[in-house]
This record gives C-alpha cells, structure tokens and sequence, in this order.
C-alpha cells in the first residue's frame, strides 16, 4: 500500500490532522488517511489506541468548518498484528472547509493535489463558496418549530446511547438562528412526509393488491418498518429431500437492505418528495429523489466514493447503526447486482432488482407461506420432541432465514412480537439457536 490522491499515511496523530482531513473534505472523491503507518506504508501500531480515537473525533468536530460531522468515519484496522486508525473522509458537499481559526483563508483552507495537501487558491476559496450549497435541509427552517423527538431518544437508547438536553444542537437539527430545521422534522415523532411502500399484482402497476403508508412519524421509524415490512416479503422457498435442503430468498437481503437505506439516507428532501418502494412479480424497484452529486460521477459512485447529500440524517443512521462504514453500501450492491439495476435520471436514482429465480424444482416462489413452514418442519426439525408446536415452526423460518427479524416472524405466524421473543428465548434455553453479530448479525442454528 502507497499513497495517493486518495491515500495518506501518518505514523502518529499530529497538529496537521485537520488539514490532512480538510483537503480531503474539499477534494471531490474524499480520502482515508491512515494513523499507525509510516511514509514507506509501513505499519507501526498506534500506541494510545483508544485515547487517539476519541482526540480525533473531538478535534474534527471542534476545528473545522462548516460542521464536517456525518462526513468521516474513524475505525480500527489490524495492520500486521498491529492497532492503526482508519479515518474515512467523505467529500463535503458546502466546500470550502477550513480551519475554523484561520477562517476562509489560504492559510485555512486545503485542497488534494497529487498525494500532497497544498492551500487553496484564494480564487478557488471564492468560486466555491459561490458555488456552496446554501438550500440544505440542515439549513431549511421547520416550519414546525413544537417537534417532539420521543421515537428518536428511544432509538439512541436501544444502542446504549442517551440523548441529553443539548442534543438538538449536538446532532445538528437546529439552523444558524437556533431553530429546528428540516433534519429535525424529519426526524420528530409526527411530520407530514408519507412514505409509500406498494405492492402490484404483475409486472405493470395496472394492478395495485396492497398500499403501505409509514409516513407521519420519525424518519428512523419508518426506515424500519419499510426494512421489516420488504424483509417479510423477500419469501424464502425451502425444499428437503433425502439428500439435501434447498432454499432461495427472491433477492440478496444484504443488498437489499444497503439499497433501502441508501435511499431512505441519500434522497433529496428539499424537493419534499420522499423515496418510494414497488414491489412487482418480477422485480423490486426503490426509487429516491435527486441524481447524483454534483461532481460525482456514475463510474465514482459505483466505486463507493461517498458524497453525502444529507449529512445529518447519515451521522443518525450511523450512531443507530443502520449504515456502516461510508461508501460501503454500493459496492456491497454490486456483489450481489449488475449495474444495468441503476437507473439514473436528472431528478432520480431508481434501483430495480429482479428475483433470482422464480422457481426452484419446479416450485413457484409465489406459492410461498405456510407449506414452505410446514415443509421446512417436517423434514428439518421432526426430532425437536422438547418443543411445542409454535416453536417448531419459529424455528423453522430461522433455519430457512437467518437474518429474519422478530416482527417478520410474528406476521408470518400472526402472533405478536412479545410472543415470538418468549418462544426465541426458549430455543436459546435449550440450545437450538445462538444470536451471531447482535442486531445487525444472524441467528445460528
């Protein structure tokens, strides 16, 4: 490993950080710079592991402006049995950013330049701020400024984290003049933002079977219910036979899911209109609002450079562990899909997955639900004699599903959520299944 345009080494964490960082914020395809790893690429361990970790966070979001919270990630990497620190850095989209005590300067403001960050041209510093983006949704006032926020404190909770009194200004939902901003309403327990989720009967939407509305509520609510309600639809065809078990989902639920929140993360909410979500015999369509970045193009963003276009909203969804590293979610698409599955447009991106296959020896996978179940007890778990009936056939959908979650569990069974969660309990007890990765992770049978 060298560096590059895209590349820095630092064998320690020094006072240049934060113009390392700056010049990758302005910089149209972002960076990773890398602590613990001299100039040669060679690795040397960090020796305040934890303490280094928690200064750079704090001096990112102290020392540089605008705000670049939501833009960078910083994780631990083993290099040759060795603890470095991996700072992504995505490009900013309200260049340019600067030092915060230099201002708009030269002296403040970096740019990439080879493998090399230099000073900005003062010309550059202007054409830039001329260019800013000053319509962000971080920057749009609320025209709700009575918003509650009891969903997302329960949500933040849920991951061991509290939200205190100064969390609106800490997770950036209030504007330059201290009132909540679109971010916020967005993110509040009641908003006017509907969220459809549509189901066809077919391959056109001549026939519409089944309308979902999860809007009106918190932003991260709605995420979920979408995630759980398509999970719940991504049907798993199980078949056993003497010799072998066979199982297919109508589509990689690791994509999927990548796919969902990339829309949910990345939509254009100045335009007030939400991402949308179709479901086709064939096929299933995720439409967000707005095309590309500006400056990113289709071969940059399919190589997982990261242009955040809601920077707020993705530092949420990051503290609740819904996205994980930046720029991870498309390639992790692509193991799965083909490029031909993006569509882009001037005013939309539309991501439309087909089913893999729409039968396995001879058995539709629209024909899915309880003889799928039934099945997958009769020949999978007929010696769990310890078990009743209810939990044979949870345990049933865990072996043919892995990631299933407990609300997916419960509308297939039609029983509720606190009931599944006793019968999983059980199953834990007794030795059946063993939770792998917590609520991101898979159940092991």
């Amino acid at each position: 490993m060298t560096e590059t345009n895209r590349i820095e080494f630092k064998q320690e964490l020094t006072d240049s950080l934060e113009k390392e960082v700056i010049a990758f914020l302005n910089y149209k395809e972002g960076g990773i710079i890398y602590i613990g790893i001299n100039n040669e690429g060679i690795p040397v361990g960090v020796a305040d592991f934890d303490g280094d970790q928690l200064k750079i966070k704090d001096r990112l979001k102290h020392n540089i402006a605008p705000s670049c919270m939501g833009l960078f990630d910083v994780v631990s990497e083993q290099n040759d049995n060795l603890n470095t620190i991996k700072i992504i850095v995505a490009s900013g989209s309200e260049k340019p950013y600067f030092l915060k005590k230099y201002g708009m300067t030269e002296k403040g403001s970096f740019v990439r330049v080879g493998s090399a960050s230099e000073p900005m041209p003062q010309r550059l510093i202007e054409d830039l701020f001329a260019r800013r983006t000053r319509n962000s949704i971080g920057k749009i006032k609320s025209n709700q400024q009575k918003l509650n926020f009891e969903q997302l404190k329960i949500y933040y909770e849920a991951v061991s984290k509290k939200l205190n009194d100064k969390f609106a200004a800490n997770l950036e939902l209030l504007n330059t003049d201290e009132q909540y901003n679109y971010v916020a309403y967005l993110l509040s327990d009641s908003n006017n933002i509907s969220i459809k989720l549509a189901k066809y009967k077919g391959t056109s939407r001549v026939n519409l079977i089944e309308s979902n509305d999860y809007g009106g509520e918190s932003l991260i609510k709605a995420t979920k219910q979408v995630l759980d309600k398509i999970d719940l639809e991504n049907k798993t065809l199980t078949q056993i036979t003497s010799k072998e078990r066979k199982e297919i989902r109508l589509w990689d639920p690791i994509a999927l899911r990548e796919a969902i929140i990339n829309a949910f993360v990345h939509n254009d909410y100045t335009s007030e209109v939400p991402p949308k979500f179709e479901l086709f015999d064939d096929r299933i369509e995720i439409t967000s609002t707005g095309s590309l970045p500006e400056g990113l193009s289709q071969e940059e963003f399919f190589d997982g450079f990261s242009v955040p276009r809601n920077k707020e909203i993705m530092r949420i969804y990051k503290d609740l562990d819904l996205v994980e590293q930046l720029g991870s979610g498309v390639p992790r698409i692509l193991e799965s899909y083909d490029k031909q599955c993006f569509k882009f447009s001037d005013h939309f991106l539309r991501m439309s997955f087909p089913i893999f296959s729409n039968e396995v020896d001879g058995h539709v996978i629209g024909e899915l639900g309880g003889g799928a179940i039934g099945g997958a007890m009769g020949g999978a778990i007929g010696g769990a004699i310890d078990l009743t009936d209810r939990q044979q056939e949870v345990l049933a959908i865990i072996k043919s599903n892995r990631g299933v979650s407990y609300r997916a569990i419960a509308g297939l069974l039609k029983i509720n959520e606190s009931a599944v969660l006793k019968h999983i309990e059980i199953l834990k007890e007794r030795g059946y299944i063993v939770r792998v990765g917590g609520t991101r992770g898979y159940w092991k049978v």
